[in-house]
């Protein structure tokens, strides 16, 4: 019984997070969404191409955002953004009868990103934004990767993280961040054939920057023909 409840509950959340802000008007702007690997350098990547696209770049601040439509403080936000819903077990049928924080948080930033992406180019990282704006023709999905030795060096060197086992705790943050999405869109995190464009970063920062920003280049003159 408990597994059919589940379910539903599932299937009631993916359908509210592509049916959020879905009108009948043409979508003009051109949204990049980045996944990547932990340490794999997705973030700045995403920052130098927004910059040299003159889009927006969205990724910690999509926590404060959904904070504030959804009423919750932004450290409640980023601790409970990823988690899974099993939880609704112990308090979906509560006093209050509202949806577990995490779905409501999931919720909020869909309707967020949707928001988003209707009114202006941005490059938005992480946060499912490929799923939630899957039905969006403008939309360009990139995976970055690289390998782990490559990864725990940049983890090291540029994040400030002293793990005493940095490949064992990349390792976790990756199997949390693919736990989550394939929970939550049914797709596969990392998948390639789930993105227009997968990159190993090893290429360089800068090169990898400009491989995207050439492909981003003749998807939007597709788009524009």
């Amino acid at each position: 019984m408990y597994a059919i409840i589940i379910e539903n509950i599932k299937h009631i959340m993916r359908h509210t997070a592509n049916t959020l802000f879905t009108g009948k008007e043409t979508i003009m702007n051109t949204v990049i969404t980045i996944a990547r690997e932990y340490g794999s350098g997705g973030r700045i990547i995403g920052q130098k191409l927004a910059e040299i696209l003159g889009f927006s770049f969205y990724d910690k601040e999509l926590i404060e955002m959904a904070a504030e439509k959804i009423g919750f403080s932004t450290d409640y936000v980023k601790e409970n953004e990823e988690k899974k819903m099993f939880s609704f077990l112990s308090n979906f049928y509560g006093v209050s009868g509202e949806l577990p924080a995490s779905d409501q948080i999931f919720i909020a930033r869909s309707s967020v990103i949707k928001e988003i992406a209707s009114r202006e180019n941005c490059v938005i990282v992480g946060r499912c934004a490929d799923y939630v704006l899957s039905e969006n023709p403008n939309c360009l999905n990139i995976f970055i990767h690289a390998p782990i030795e490559e990864r725990a060096r940049r983890v090291f060197e540029e994040y400030d993280e002293d793990a005493p086992n940095l490949m064992a705790y990349i390792m976790k943050v990756d199997k949390k961040r693919a736990s989550y999405y394939n929970y939550m869109t049914q797709n596969k995190w990392g998948k390639a054939e789930n993105y227009h464009l997968s990159i190993n970063s090893t290429l360089g920062i800068d090169l990898t920057v400009s491989m995207i920003k050439a492909a981003v280049d003749e998807f939007r003159k597709k788009h524009e023909e």
